[in-house]
């Protein structure tokens, strides 16, 4: 099958990478248009591009997905199939146009974490186990039928970051198999109500902004916990701390913590340092004990550090 693929991130790269590695026929890629980023504003191209331009990859980046002279181009193509891993939400004119239809790799056990940060949202929620869905692409956003889902546990060592890169190698596989699937016919694609378990309550993953990211000290420590966990090791949950009551706020990200569960007089949201080795926040449980920490103008490092230059 002739075959189009659409993604921006270096989530989208390794399933780009298995199709081409793999001998599929990708006869054109789709991505973000190029941005300037970081310090000095510079135009960076997108992983996707990267790797498309790399292998000689005939690609599209376009502004607007109705723009005519994108939908001309891409229906020079003549695709059979097209595959979507994070990448914009598609018009109907455009996920509708190959024969075999298109399909999204979704990094959630559908139906649950419909949305754009599904493995942020599963870690803050404090779930046990995530995973992907490769599914057809319809009106509503996340909702089409099902091709395949895995599985994949959520260990308490685990963070946004390393779970990111387990569903990113397990999701280009599926990717591949989904492909065959369709390829002969096999795909027996299943309404996503079937996978929700009676009575479950649907979650949603919705994009996660700055404000999203502040830690809330009234939370109870597992809670805290599992929510920098969520946020690491990007974007990072963050918090305030004053020295006294007349010092500016400092802004601390936060990346790495322990659990402390202990009684205290404390109030919500107390920082308790000793100045030398160790940091912590006061919880209503017990403590959130700071690991590793990212200052202003400094690099991430290791809390014991910070405090040795900080005075």
């Amino acid at each position: 099958m002739r075959i189009v693929f659409m993604g921006t991130p270096d989530f989208a790269v390794e399933s780009l990478r298995q199709l081409v590695e793999n001998q599929y026929n990708v006869v054109g890629v789709v991505t973000m248009p190029d941005k300037p980023s970081g310090r000095g504003h510079k135009v960076h191209f997108s992983p996707v591009k990267e790797y498309a331009l790399a292998n000689n990859l005939p690609l599209l980046q376009p502004e607007r997905l109705k723009d005519e002279q994108f939908l001309d181009d891409l229906k020079s193509w003549n695709a059979d199939l097209q595959i979507v891993v994070a990448f914009r939400m598609l018009p109907e004119v455009v996920w509708n146009m190959p024969p075999r239809g298109t399909f999204n790799l979704h990094a959630s056990l559908l139906p649950q974490y419909r949305g754009a940060a599904p493995i942020n949202w599963a870690i803050i929620n404090g779930e046990q186990q995530s995973g992907c869905t490769t599914f057809f692409l319809t009106h509503e956003i996340d909702t089409g039928k099902i091709v395949l889902q895995e599985k994949i546990p959520i260990l308490q060592t685990d963070n946004a970051g390393t779970m990111h890169d387990e569903l990113m190698k397990m999701g280009a596989k599926m990717v591949c198999r989904t492909v065959d699937l369709i390829e002969n016919n096999e795909e027996n694609a299943i309404e996503q109500f079937n996978f929700l378990p009676k009575n479950e309550e649907l979650k949603t993953a919705p994009k996660i902004f700055r404000e999203t990211c502040r830690l809330n000290t009234e939370l109870p420590v597992n809670e805290a916990f599992n929510f920098v966990r969520g946020l690491s090791p990007y974007p990072a949950a963050w918090t305030e701390i004053r020295i006294n009551e007349n010092a500016e706020p400092i802004i601390l990200k936060i990346f790495e913590t322990e659990k402390i569960f202990e009684n205290h007089n404390f109030e919500n949201g107390t920082f308790v340092c000793d100045r030398k080795t160790f940091a912590k926040i006061a919880l209503s449980d017990g403590f959130l004990l700071l690991k590793s920490i990212q200052a202003p103008d400094k690099k991430r490092m290791a809390t014991e550090e910070w405090l040795r230059g900080f005075r």
